[in-house]
């Protein structure tokens, strides 16, 4: 069992009030971690230490700001095995939590890329003599609150670029993955970024309001990012609007697959099956929602049921597993509730459905309907449903007709065609010829419609994590009409 501590201002400390909560394994309800639960005051505090670090690291050169979180990254990967041990607190695969770090690590470096290219620019001016600059600086304290599907990656994104732009951060770890949360705030404070830059609260699940409205209405916190579900980032945003925080926000998915009919079968459905099973679903990129020509749906169907029937979920202990554990037993509750809905009003079960607690086979269903809750509300785990269209038009149509717009995905043989297509798909992500699956530290990652707004990744989070200043120098005497 792993005890989890807060970190604040670089020194490892209970909550104020000594109050832990327990962290368990969802397959065996083993205690994985107990974990600092931490007290308003502790919130406090955390931005406190921020605040006192920002003027030495917003001061730092862009280079030395660099070579510390190249360190860091170094060492984030050193430290992999510690990473993987943390697993159990999610359920996920041992090499779900490898490829987490490698990800994570590469957002370290891109992130150290990007100290020399925080750029302004020199306006031209109407007023004789002026010269006029626009300069991005540092902001000051950013919130990050992370979630536990990806965890090593998303608070790693909540806290690299805003770190490179020159801002100290309080990151709030997930009730579900607090000790890789800390982990990653422990590697940071080793590879010497220095005490108070990366800060990190743990809290137990009921204190969550509290803490979260508490660090937003902190004048020190300047800026907030979120990622997790939109019913949680429609109250992130709406506390950041009452403060006037600008917030970034990475929220649910219901990723569309098109196949047009000309599409490489056996290439879709290996994405497919990637993009919709992987990490059991549990990605807000996964796919959800595959729409297929109607001249290839039968075949396509077959094999990638095929493709189904080969991913055995099982404990991740266990070695003849290919997918891990759900986050807990009410996600299966919830996940089965969707399943039953659908093949009650007419869908049919290809493959998968079964439950035991928090292990949940592939699940594929076909015929899904405008009428089934599967049509529109977000799985978050391993079921894909299918539904069938009558040419390009009727396709679009069908992956357009969703609340959310994060990730999408067209199969084509004809790529001219797939890319006019892609840019009428109403997404902040879209790939052809691949899954809907994929991220790289270097490109804008970001959703449209309620799967939020704003962009993580290189250089489109400069403008996220800076304030943008005009600056004006007057050379010689200037006429004033008074």
């Amino acid at each position: 069992m792993l005890d989890v501590p807060l970190l604040i201002g670089g020194k490892s400390c209970p909550a104020r009030d000594g109050r832990t909560f327990e962290r368990c394994n969802p397959v065996t309800g083993e205690v994985v971690s107990r974990v600092a639960a931490a007290t308003l005051e502790d919130a406090d505090a955390a931005v406190a230490a921020a605040q006192a670090a920002f003027p030495a690291w917003a001061a730092l050169a862009p280079n030395e700001r660099r070579t510390r979180l190249l360190a860091a990254a170094e060492l984030m990967q050193a430290r992999a095995a510690e990473f993987i041990a943390t697993a159990p607190e999610t359920g996920a695969m041992p090499n779900w939590y490898g490829f987490n770090v490698k990800l994570a690590a590469g957002m370290l470096r891109e992130a150290a890329s990007m100290t020399t290219q925080i750029n302004g620019e020199v306006i031209p001016s109407d007023v004789p003599g002026s010269f006029a600059m626009a300069l991005r600086q540092p902001c000051g304290v950013i919130l990050g609150i992370a979630p536990w599907n990806a965890p090593v990656i998303l608070a790693t994104r909540a806290l690299a670029m805003p770190l490179a732009c020159g801002n100290t951060v309080v990151l709030k770890a997930s009730e579900l993955s607090p000790a890789v949360h800390r982990l990653i705030g422990q590697v940071l404070q080793d590879a010497g970024l220095g005490d108070g830059v990366v800060n990190i609260i743990s809290n137990a699940p009921a204190d969550a309001p509290a803490i979260v409205e508490r660090l937003i209405a902190n004048p020190a916190v300047r800026r907030v990012n979120f990622t997790g579900s939109t019913h949680v980032g429609r109250i992130v945003a709406e506390l950041a609007a009452r403060h006037l925080k600008p917030a970034l926000l990475e929220l649910g998915g219901k990723a569309p697959f098109l196949v047009l009919h000309d599409a490489d079968l056996d290439a879709a459905v290996e994405a497919a099956a990637f993009g919709a099973y992987f990490n059991q679903g549990q990605i807000c990129m996964s796919t959800e929602r595959l729409i297929v020509d109607s001249q290839v749906a039968d075949a396509f169907v077959a094999k990638l049921a095929a493709k189904v029937a080969t991913l055995r979920a099982g404990n991740p202990e266990a070695g003849d597993s290919v997918l891990g554990s759900l986050v807990d037993a009410s996600a299966g509750a919830r996940i089965k509730a969707l399943i039953d809905d659908a093949v009650a009003k007419g869908a049919r079960l290809v493959v998968g459905g079964q439950v035991e607690g928090s292990i949940m086979q592939p699940t594929l269903l076909d015929g899904v309907t405008p009428s089934m809750r599967l049509y529109r509300e977000e799985s978050f785990g391993p079921v894909a449903v299918l539904m069938r269209g009558e040419g390009d038009e009727a396709l679009l149509k069908l992956a357009n007709d969703s609340e959310f717009g994060l990730s999408a995905a067209i199969f084509s043989r004809d790529t001219g065609r797939a890319l006019a297509l892609a840019q009428r798909v109403e997404s902040g992500i879209c790939h052809i010829n691949g899954p809907t699956v994929h991220d790289e530290a270097q490109m804008p990652f970001g959703g449209v419609k309620s799967s939020g707004y704003g962009s993580f990744g290189g250089k489109a989070s400069i403008e996220q994590f800076t304030q943008l200043r005009w600056i004006t120098l007057q050379n010689g005497p200037r006429h004033y009409p008074i």
